[in-house]
């Protein structure tokens, strides 16, 4: 039976599902954008401050399913502004992550939700 991952550190979910779901030693996270935990608004001008943003929500939520950014197996970058903002994923990414780095997909998107620039989700193992 899966274990369902909440924690009050990362933005409540704005539809119906799951920060996250684990099943075994697998932690499967929805996508997070760049609202803020408390506010639930969202925040940040630019792909950098957004992307700062879902990486330390989904940091939160890793941890609060047990694991951690050193555990994360793939994720999946959803951007709106493609040709202007993947140049700059890199440079923030490298900032929470360290080699062997998680594969990744990146999609180009027409829209997010909250006009979002950035959504992430991931995939990262339970330790122990």
């Amino acid at each position: 039976m899966p274990d369902f991952v909440q924690t009050e550190l990362a933005p409540k979910a704005i539809g119906c599902y799951s920060q996250a779901v684990s099943e075994g030693k697998t932690l499967y996270l929805s996508g997070q954008i760049a609202l803020d935990p408390v506010s639930g608004q969202l925040i940040g001008e630019t792909f950098e401050a957004q992307l700062i943003q879902v990486l330390t929500n989904i940091s939160s939520v890793l941890q609060a399913g047990s694991s951690d950014l050193t555990q994360v197996l793939k994720l999946t970058v959803y951007i709106k502004n493609f040709a202007e903002d993947y140049p700059k994923l890199n440079g923030v990414m490298e900032n929470f992550f360290q080699a062997p780095f998680p594969a990744r997909s990146a999609v180009g998107v027409a829209a997010l939700p909250k006009d979002a620039l950035v959504e992430v989700d991931a995939i990262a193992l339970i330790p122990g």
